[in-house]
């Protein structure tokens, strides 16, 4: 799981390097490179097969190339003999590439229209706006993916402290308000004062806020999003309920997949709020399942 760092590390560069070719609008090749870049993302996905360093571009943009290019032949060396450690490095390639796409593609896009000689100041501010609006969202991803990838390689500290459950999701309820209120959702918070649990109040925190986010987003106006817990000598159990659009029987298992997108998805959603929370949940030896009907609204379940 280590070598998924320097992925990251060269994909966090590609962001970099994809915004540096756009702020330095002097000519049109610029366009071409990026187009390069992505095509580049795409085929670097295939351990077996890696482009041809020949066709490599000239500058910066090659620097990046070659040295993605190196990263992938090492993670091929060293997983040569490990296939399932390989197919993760795989699927993560495909995950990082297949969200890239998007915004790089607007980029690019936004980058001819930004210069063309006709374009109003006016209009060179709102694609300036846009265009750091889609690298804002390359670099909110990297950090993300690159935090879930430490929460399942296990490389991620959890405090083992007492969290008052009532008192950490009275300040997440105060974090959600504006979101709530905004939606027309009400957020209702039933947690006996006394329910104590072992953990890591920021990560545990960060789960259990994900989840309500997903309630909020897909519970229409004039819903609500409950969350309740019990305590026993085992176990506490903490349920997390929705009145909103619910989860069809076929996307159901899938929900905490990374990037798994169910057909009612925002269309802003990335699809990676589920699988971190998921995985925060279970370093703290804990498990979450969902119940769905559509229609009638979705409960999370954890139990830890």
């Amino acid at each position: 799981m280590r070598y998924v760092w320097p992925v990251l590390a060269a994909v966090f560069g590609i962001a970099f390097f994809a915004t540096l070719a756009v702020t330095l609008i002097r000519a049109r090749r610029r366009k071409n490179l990026i187009r390069e870049l992505t095509d580049y993302i795409t085929k670097v996905q295939d351990f077996d097969t890696l482009p041809d360093m020949g066709k490599i571009s000239e500058g910066d943009f090659g620097i990046l190339q070659s040295e993605i290019y190196k990263v992938v032949t090492i993670l091929r060396e060293e997983y040569s003999s490990e296939r399932g450690q390989k197919k993760y490095m795989s699927d993560m390639m495909s995950d990082i590439s297949h969200q890239f796409k998007t915004p790089l593609t607007a980029i690019s896009i936004v980058t001819e229209l930004l210069m063309a000689p006709e374009v109003s100041e006016a209009q060179r501010l709102d694609y300036a706006s846009k265009i750091e609006s889609q690298t804002d969202r390359m670099t909110w991803l990297i950090r993300n993916l690159l935090t879930l990838s430490q929460l399942e390689a296990g490389v991620l500290e959890m405090k083992n402290e007492e969290i008052v459950l009532k008192k950490l999701m009275d300040e997440i309820a105060v974090s959600l308000e504006v979101m709530a209120e905004a939606a027309d959702v009400s957020l209702e918070i039933k947690i006996p004062g006394e329910i104590v649990i072992k953990g890591d109040k920021r990560w545990f925190g960060e789960a259990l806020t994900n989840i309500i986010k997903n309630g909020i987003e897909h519970t229409p106006a004039g819903g609500h999003v409950s969350v309740s817990a019990t305590q026993n000598n085992i176990v506490s159990c903490i349920k997390i309920a929705d009145d909103g659009k619910g989860i069809s029987p076929e996307h159901l298992p899938h929900i905490f997949e990374r990037f798994y997108k169910a057909g009612n998805d925002s269309p802003n959603s990335v699809g990676i709020g589920l699988a971190m929370a998921k995985q925060i949940i279970n370093n703290h030896g804990g498990r979450i399942e969902a119940e769905s009907n559509e229609g009638r609204g979705t409960c999370f379940i954890l139990k830890v």
